[in-house]
């Protein structure tokens, strides 16, 4: 019985649920007629109904179905000529995923014909098109109900400088983890178990920051390898939460679970950022499947190439870069962005390749529609905005050029870092900067030391293990002969490539972790850790684990005493950070003098005790150096934004090989240090009442790190121990 259909409306784009039908709308310029097509199972080989969508309204086919309710599968054939030499590539045989759908029932079966093209006249696009139906292996979307009880959910909203971002993967966290009941394993609702949230709220971050959890598509030349598109940078929806990470189906349910998570999240007092990915598309390049866009409009929602249509412009080095000029295509990623903050209630979002979106007809623009709008927009102007300031296109490369209100990701930090520790030459002006929250890069355009994402690992190449046991990659588990991933990584091995049992070796690899970590949550700044990194977690020295959904990207929790000891270090070291306003500043520091302390915010001291002078940055062996930052009334650190009383503290740094003795400096009032961080131990920080030091001179032996924290205030009062 064919089921009636009624106008509808072209408002709501989407299929959305009114009680008593569902009403259906899609844009689209250039299609003859757009075909709604109903589906009984995600393995359906054919359609139970095509159903021609009546209306037509400012590009919007649209029309209104009665009876249908939330768990019917859809998709849409859309008709048009197929020109691929002008852009146009229609081909009603694909059946096309909706850009508005809220869930996705099944990924690609690339066994059956996803391409426009038929692959057997030739091997490009443009000989004709592919007669063959893909419904059988094509994703079908889900008709929803987003009814969901919150329970009074509010987001945390933790101030910038108080947030510390836990970069982390929802599978790889929780696959392994003794606690999470085995049938959650690898879910949202194994990350919303008590046992995950436990570890999260000890470590004491306040903000997870999901890798891409868009409903996503594996490439078919990996699906040809027997591997997995594991990270997720390749989406097919921007609406829909990932179906492969539902416990309890993929009709639906997963929007439920995501759900629960961020309440669960947020419960703990945890904020959700999503990792997104609105540069491009699972479609690929000219060559690529017919899954959504690209058979819907192509010419609208692409851009390409003005000298052959054919042809995409490609920012991303993923085949297509999104045309976020277009007003259709903006909307798109504005409502996408919305539904995840209204609907879904997640705090904030990491653009990856953000360069792509703020771009004009070529060139990146600052003061973009993209970054305009949201700059503007009463809903996303209030979430964590982080951009990863880059894209593959020329002038790509944009650390330091995003407006106010935006973050970034500082991988001139990063790598600053690594240097210094390597033991690279010529690093410490530079480092100058990136302890103090990189002013040369934010200050100027009126942002503060919160812009800067301050990072010293990442999803995107080694762990922090590996980073200090090799020197090369070693990615050939990914099938490409190890040409895949940087081959700059700033990494040392010291001494032997890979695992070893020489003492020496490993103690010395497990102090530069606690001096990576240790330098991260003491730089001004917002730190991001790497999920993990404060377990030992190795990937065998692979830095492009994209393709490894396995033991190497899946989190081993079963500790020894050596990877205990690193958790415990990292632990203590954040609640330290918490613990300390003047590691957590609002303002750039100016090196003048705190008002009533008679000590200036910030001074910097060669080992000899001497303050640093303009020619000591510039030596090529500046290994070592100390860092007094002063804690008295410490300005916009209160919850009003008052000043506050804080530690004074002293930072000694030996990025050298020989140990080093350090002449505490001369402070009026005050002369009395106790020894709060020691790197050349793996014990934690000290709570409490930590030990005085008997003499001004302290000794550090090579390659480590100290905190040291005055115990008297002006007019010679004893700080209370913390």
């Amino acid at each position: 019985m064919r089921a009636r259909v009624w106008p509808g409306t072209h408002h709501s784009l989407g299929a959305t649920y009114d009680g008593a039908g569902v009403n259906f709308a899609l844009y689209t310029e250039s299609a003859n007629r757009v075909e709604l097509c109903l589906f009984d199972a995600p393995d359906a080989e054919r359609e139970r109904e095509r159903i021609v969508l009546p209306e037509r309204t400012a590009h919007v086919a649209h029309g209104y179905v009665p009876g249908l309710r939330p768990g019917q599968l859809y998709g849409y054939r859309v008709h048009g000529p197929y020109e691929p030499a002008a852009g146009l590539r229609f081909n009603p045989n694909k059946l096309l995923v909706d850009p508005y759908a809220y869930a996705v029932a099944n990924e690609p079966d690339w066994r059956a014909p996803l391409f426009g093209y038929d692959r057997e006249a030739g091997p490009e696009d443009d000989s004709l098109p592919c007669g063959l139906d893909s419904a059988l292996g094509a994703p079908k979307c889900v008709v929803v109900d987003h009814a969901f009880d919150w329970r009074g959910d509010r987001p945390p909203r933790t101030p910038w400088e108080d947030t510390v971002i836990y970069e982390m993967h929802v599978k790889s966290f929780t696959m392994r983890h003794p606690g999470v009941p085995e049938p959650l394993r690898g879910t949202y609702a194994g990350l919303a178990s008590e046992a995950a949230i436990d570890h999260l709220r000890r470590l004491g971050v306040t903000a997870v920051e999901l890798l891409p959890i868009h409903e996503m598509v594996t490439e078919r030349d990996l699906w040809a390898r027997g591997l997995e598109n594991h990270w997720g940078y390749n989406t097919l929806s921007f609406f829909a939460p990932a179906g492969r990470y539902a416990s309890s189906g993929r009709r639906g349910e997963q929007i439920t679970e995501f759900k629960n998570m961020v309440r669960a999240l947020h419960a703990a007092g945890i904020e959700v950022i999503l990792d997104v990915v609105y540069n491009h598309t699972a479609e690929g390049s000219h060559l690529g499947p017919t899954l959504s866009l690209r058979g819907i409009d192509n010419r609208t929602y692409y851009r390409l190439d003005p000298r052959s249509p054919r042809l995409y412009r490609d920012f991303t080095g993923c085949g297509n870069s999104l045309n976020t000029r277009h007003p259709q295509v903006l909307q798109l990623v504005l409502d996408s962005l919305r539904y995840w903050v209204t609907e879904m209630h997640v705090d904030g979002f990491r653009f990856d390749l953000a360069s792509t979106l703020a771009r004009g007809w070529y060139w990146v623009k600052r003061l973009g529609s993209f970054l305009n709008i949201i700059h503007q927009d009463p809903v996303l102007s209030r979430t964590k905005l982080i951009a990863e300031p880059w894209d593959l296109g020329d002038g790509g490369y944009q650390v330091g050029n995003f407006p106010v209100r935006w973050a970034e990701w500082n991988d001139r930090y990063r790598n600053a870092i690594r240097r210094f520790w390597k033991g690279d030459e010529h690093v410490a002006a530079e480092i100058g900067y990136r302890l103090t929250g990189s002013s040369d890069l934010f200050e100027l355009s009126g942002r503060r030391p919160q812009a800067s994402i301050n990072f010293v690992t990442a999803h995107d190449g080694f762990s922090l293990h590996d980073l200090v046991s090799y020197a090369r990659k070693h990615n050939e588990a990914n099938g490409e002969e190890n040409r895949d991933g940087s081959d700059h990584n700033e990494s040392e091995n010291h001494g032997v490539e890979g695992e070893t049992d020489d003492p020496a070796i490993v103690e010395l690899r497990e102090r530069q972790k606690r001096n990576l970590f240790t330098t991260l949550l003491v730089s001004q700044g917002v730190p991001m850790l790497l999920s993990g990194d404060e377990l030992g977690h190795t990937q065998r020295g692979n830095n492009n684990a994209y393709c490894q959904d396995n033991e190497l990207t899946w989190l081993d929790w079963d500790l020894d005493a050596r990877r205990q000891a690193l958790l415990d270090f990292t632990t203590r070291l954040i609640a330290f950070r918490r613990d300390q306003p003047v590691l957590r500043r609002r303002r750039f520091f100016s090196g003048g003098y705190i008002h009533g302390s008679g000590l200036r915010d910030i001074v910097w001291f060669r080992p000899d005790g001497q303050e640093m002078s303009s020619d000591d940055w510039q030596k090529p062996d500046a290994h070592a150096l100390g860092i007094l930052l002063g804690g008295d009334a410490i300005p916009d650190c209160g919850p009003q934004g008052e000043r506050i009383l804080g530690d004074t503290l002293l930072l000694l740094v030996n990025a050298d090989d020989r140990p080093l003795d350090f002449v505490l400096p001369d402070i009026e009032w005050g002369e009395r240090w106790a020894l709060v961080v020691d790197t050349a131990s793996a014990q934690p920080p000290e709570a409490g009442r930590p030990p005085e030091l008997a003499t001004k001179i302290h000794r550090l032996i090579g390659r480590s790190m100290a905190i040291l924290r005055l115990l008297e205030q002006p007019g010679g009062r004893e700080r209370p121990p913390r």
